[in-house]
């Protein structure tokens, strides 16, 4: 008899012998694109989230057309782990091209909720099933054939409820919340939620250990992906030139941008007070979020790894003429679809160096969704502070996934404009030099357009300049500016978001990460102490350029691991490039390109591995 099997007279609701797992595993939707999973998964998770358990959402897919495969996984974690989880202990299996793979996939003891036509149960038997007739039950509470796939979907959320013990209370408000102001479509969802319930509580014994109970972790938390927290950092920092090109999976970064600009950024008169603008390309984007920014607007735009090759060219004009502008770039694994819409950190070092001829530029790495936030408002101040383009990298996992968070507080910092002549100022001075250090801190004073002034007047040139933005080709001339650049760079990094050392204790090792990889690295280095004894130090970097805090991590260390998310080690490679040189052969690299989020048994294996532990 097969694990799952149920057995006549047993007693409902009754578990195995093993010992309850509680507020501790992963759950895997497995679907197809197009199926209405994404409601279900959102109504799922914020049932459990409800519940006052940490828990944290990641889709798992290709960006392709309907009908090809989809996952998505929910971690619930008692202790509050967000990163993914490498092994699924509850499977809901409902593409029939996937299944056998997916529980072929599944550890010993874990759990598989499917389609009872697919009979899974022929490929494990050391897995719990639990077929179930979802066409079927499907079928009875939804007369519309045409939306059946959609109401499937909640048919499988009220199986797992009953199953794990979620509060079908708490299910109602997340399907009520997700549905708010469409009482019908309300109405149909919840019966599929409650359809399923009632067909597990009734046919289906309860075999496995997993299970959901109350916690008080979740209040005063929100859940948030990255992309909406950007947007949201941007309108608070007053941007009001949005220029873009669609490309997964940054487009969503722009749409709440531009949500919440429709809703608070419009006059009593209905005349808007902003502009997004979707660009031809993103080659045009560029070029228009820099005319804005010349202009004195703040402006932006936000792209992925195939948008930045586009934007090399204008990104150089932006830096030699000294025009701010803020590109958030959501990173993934590179050109064209499927695999390569996938999640990684490949653009750091193609994007730091962006450009061609001597170009470095500002990169800011959010780790959480609230560094999102902040660092979305944070860049444009640094774009005009220091007049350059500012590149805010995060990526698929952290854009496009939801994560719980603490609730983000009102921004209380003035905006920063930076080094901006008016009439008056120039009045005083009898005129200015756009391109000339004259306070030491290697920024030049501008001026906006419109400034009423005879002398306010510039020419905007890209490299061949020299300090009074007159044309130039003069060998020293030039080499003021770009000496002057460097020194500019050198500036920033007193400015720029400082390193958060999480630990840095006595190890003679070290952990350098960076954005998304975060929460992973802080797992492992949970079970490197519980599992080898050992102590590791941490330090979490926050942006290009680098701190002096990094140079000193690094030289009270023996040996520092750099984890990152690409095949190259491209994080590696800057550090190596700004260390010492004594410094550099301390570095090692921790690296998965996998194209799935980072996850932390796979740090503290390989880190086992090259420690001799």
């Amino acid at each position: 008899m097969a694990t799952g099997d149920l057995v006549l007279g047993q007693e409902q609701g009754r578990t195995d012998a093993r010992q309850r797992v509680v507020n501790d595993f992963s759950i895997n939707v497995a679907t197809v694109n197009g199926s209405g999973s994404q409601s279900a998964n959102s109504v799922l998770l914020k049932s459990i989230f409800g519940m006052g358990v940490p828990v944290s959402g990641k889709n798992l897919f290709p960006s392709n057309i309907a009908g090809l495969p989809t996952w998505y996984t929910i971690r619930a974690s008692k202790d509050g782990y967000v990163a993914r989880k490498r092994d699924t202990e509850i499977l809901v299996a409902l593409n029939a091209e996937t299944a056998k793979d997916d529980i072929l996939g599944l550890p010993a003891g874990a759990v598989a909720i499917y389609e009872e036509n697919l009979n899974l149960r022929q490929y494990r038997d050391d897995v719990i099933c639990y077929p179930v007739p979802f066409d079927k039950i499907t079928a009875a509470v939804c007369t519309e054939a045409k939306l059946r796939k959609l109401v499937k979907n909640m048919v499988y959320v009220g199986v797992v409820a009953q199953l794990l013990s979620i509060d079908i209370g708490i299910v109602e408000g997340a399907v009520k919340k997700q549905f708010a102001k469409k009482q019908k479509v309300f109405d149909l969802n919840f019966g599929a939620v409650k359809a399923g319930r009632d067909f597990a509580a009734e046919k289906l014994v309860k075999q496995d250990p997993f299970v959901i109970e109350h916690m008080n972790q979740t209040a005063g938390k929100i859940i948030i992906d990255g992309n909406a927290a950007c947007g949201m950092g941007a309108v608070f920092a007053g941007v009001t030139v949005i220029a873009w090109y669609p490309i997964t999976p940054s487009t969503s970064l722009v749409e709440a941008a531009t949500d919440l600009l429709k809703k608070y950024r419009v006059n009593e008169d209905g005349k808007a007070t902003f502009a997004v603008v979707q660009a031809e390309d993103e080659l045009a984007a560029i070029g228009m979020v820099l005319g804005a920014g010349w202009a004195g607007a703040r402006s932006m735009t936000s792209t992925s790894g195939p948008g930045i090759s586009l934007m090399a060219e204008f990104t150089g004009l932006g830096y030699y003429a000294e025009i701010p502008g803020v590109i958030f770039d959501v990173q993934r694994t590179g050109p064209s679809t499927g695999m390569p819409t996938r999640t990684q950190q490949g653009d750091v070092l193609s994007t730091a160096f962006l450009s061609h001829g001597d170009t470095k530029h500002i990169l800011l790495f959010p780790g959480s969704v609230m560094e999102c936030f902040e660092m979305g408002g944070e860049a444009f101040d640094l774009a005009e502070r220091l007049q350059t383009p500012i590149f805010v990298l995060t990526d698929l996992d952290l854009g496009m996934n939801n994560w719980m968070s603490d609730q983000f507080a009102y921004p209380e910092k003035p905006l920063d404009r930076g080094k901006v002549l008016s009439k008056e100022d120039l009045e005083k001075a009898g005129g200015f030099a756009r391109y000339k250090d004259v306070d030491g801190d290697a920024v030049g004073w501008r001026t906006l357009p419109g400034t009423m002034h005879p002398k306010a007047a510039y020419f905007t040139r890209g490299s061949g300049h020299n300090a009074n933005a007159g044309y130039t080709e003069k060998p020293d001339e030039y080499q003021y500016i770009v000496d002057r650049l460097v020194r500019k760079f050198e500036s920033a990094r007193k400015l720029v978001p400082a390193p958060q050392i999480v630990k840095n204790g006595t190890s003679k090792v070290g952990l350098i990460a960076y954005g998304s990889s975060n929460y992973a690295v802080l797992e492992s280095m949970d079970q490197i102490k519980n599992e080898y004894k050992t102590d590791v130090d941490y330090l979490r970097v926050r942006a290009y350029p680098f701190a002096h805090e990094i140079h000193d991590f690094v030289a009270s260390h023996e040996r520092v691991y750099v984890v990152e998310q690409n095949r190259d080690a491209q994080m590696q490679s800057l550090l190596k490039l700004d260390l010492p040189a004594e410094q550099v052969v301390k570095l090692r690299s921790i690296l998965y390109y996998g194209g799935l989020p980072l996850d932390a048994r796979s740090i503290t294996e390989e880190f086992a591995t090259k420690e001799g532990l």
